[in-house]
């Protein structure tokens, strides 16, 4: 009795810190999301459907590489910078890392230098795009150094840090891409380029400022016990990228760039959930590793599933009702069909929200050989369903296979975390919030509500989730209490 009294009152203040870092997080994602949607009128004015396509299949083709170079390194460096006993063996463990992640990351830009033409012509048709092809592989190895540098913001804890680099990186970004999209005219080549620019400047400024902590130092020991620990996670990874990623490459095989551009911009549009999650997952890892007792850890895991749940479904629902007002509002009419695939995609990422809480047990536990069976069966899921509804749907049929996708690896994750390190989250509360937001959004698609009637439906939510969590809270008790009498009996 004494344990589970101690980590009731202790959670609280946990999950004030948790989320409270996660709001420092998401300010540097909330400045960088807000303007890149106030800034879709002057992109989309710039750039054609097709323009956007060839970015994100781009983009799509960097987040496997990166996930391939890196080896797994991010998710070992999180566990072994807690498990390190002094300060000397956290040097290391940051000098092997940054040095190791250096020479992936340049391997990986001279081969992208050298071959950039055969690749424009095998992914965007044509060879003339090697230009964009070559600022891709600069963002590369920009995105892969910057983020192993401010990592260590995140492990220190230190999250105003981490926002005042991710405010530079943004307000350096938005100067260099407006300067080479709207007054340059430079395209799809000057809008990867600004997205890189940011990035390097600020990774330069953290070099200087980590200086005396950067010697050359690279211990092939603790490289090894880092591989053995993240190795396993890379084929978890490849399974993520095929459930978030290779819809671009169907679709533009299928449907062409231009759908993949559509596509693009609800994604974008969605991304204003990804934000929340964003900034709830740069704190996450460091936050649940750090608390040291195993049944303060599960109590508290389970109150972050539930609130972070709720949170999500209501912006999915949110997102979903007023999408078509929010493509009329901030692109061209080119682009308003992307409104239809809006909804599919928040809720994905919402199924993804609670992938990435329950999957912490598996870390926790250091069991992490079996995280791919999840992954790939979502991976195998996600591309069955995108090569059947693609060539039907189009870019709603993607979005439809990721959601999809991300539930059975939701569910999986759920399923195989619980085996190795049991958490007792309250499914019942779980399915009432995705249920009831899933509905009010049909409901709403479905009679075309006008923006009012949208507006109803998303403050209604809060209270019909409290009312359905109400009911399942109370089932408990009346077991407990049918058995009591029954005993009485």
């Amino acid at each position: 009795m004494g344990g589970e009294t101690t980590s009731r009152t202790t959670a609280p203040p946990r999950l004030r810190s948790l989320f409270g870092q996660s709001a420092l997080y998401g300010l540097g994602g909330l400045v960088s999301r807000v303007l890149a949607v106030v800034l879709l009128p002057l992109y989309t004015h710039e750039l054609t459907p097709s323009d956007y396509g060839a970015v994100e299949t781009l983009v799509a083709l960097g987040a496997v590489l990166v996930v391939v170079l890196r080896l797994g390194l991010p998710t070992a460096f999180f566990r072994f910078y807690f498990d390190a006993k002094d300060d000397r063996g956290r040097i290391t463990l940051l000098r092997t890392s940054f040095w190791f992640t250096m020479a992936s990351a340049t391997l990986a830009l001279a081969a992208g230098l050298l071959l950039a033409r055969p690749i424009a012509l095998e992914l965007l048709g044509s060879s003339g795009r090697a230009g964009v092809v070559r600022a891709a592989f600069v963002a590369i190895w920009a995105q892969m150094n910057y983020e192993q540098l401010t990592s260590l913001f995140r492990v220190e804890q230190r999250a105003a840090a981490f926002v005042l680099a991710s405010v530079c990186n943004i307000a350096i970004t938005i100067a260099a891409t407006v300067t080479l999209v709207v007054v340059l005219h430079r395209g799809a080549t000057g809008m990867v380029l600004g997205n890189a620019a940011g990035t390097i400047v600020v990774y330069l400024a953290l070099l200087a400022y980590r200086r005396e902590q950067l010697g050359l130092q690279l211990d092939r020991r603790l490289l090894r016990e880092l591989n053995r620990f993240g190795l396993p996670l890379v084929p978890a990874a490849l399974g993520l990228w095929v459930v978030n990623f290779s819809d671009r490459f169907l679709l533009a095989e299928l449907r062409g760039t231009r759908e993949v551009g559509l596509y693009s911009i609800a994604v974008r549009l969605s991304s204003a959930l990804l934000l929340l999650l964003t900034a709830f997952s740069l704190g996450w890892p460091a936050f649940a590793y750090a608390i040291e007792d195993d049944d303060h850890a599960r109590h508290t895991y389970s109150n972050v599933l539930t609130a972070l749940f709720f949170v999500c479904c209501w912006t999915s629902l949110a997102l979903g009702l007023l999408a078509p007002w929010l493509v009329r509002l901030l692109t061209q009419p080119a682009f308003y069909p992307s409104a239809r695939a809006v909804a599919p995609l928040a809720f994905s990422v919402t199924a993804y929200a609670g992938y990435t809480v329950v999957a912490i047990g598996i870390g926790r536990a250091r069991r992490t050989g079996s995280n791919w069976l999840v992954t790939g069966a979502g991976a195998v899921v996600n591309a069955a369903l995108n090569v059947a509804l693609i060539p039907r749907y189009g870019m709603l049929g993607a979005a439809v296979a990721t959601l999809v996708a991300y539930a059975a690896m939701f569910a999986g994750m759920a399923s195989l975390s619980q085996r190795v390190f049991p958490v007792p989250y309250r499914w019942e509360r779980i399915a009432a919030l995705a249920v009831g937001a899933a509905l009010l959004t049909a409901v709403g698609r479905g009679l075309h509500a006008s923006a009012l009637g949208a507006a109803a439906l998303i403050v209604a939510y809060p209270l019909l989730a409290g009312a359905s969590l109400g009911v399942s809270g109370a089932r408990p008790r009346l077991r407990r209490l049918a058995s009591q009498l029954a005993a009485m009996r």
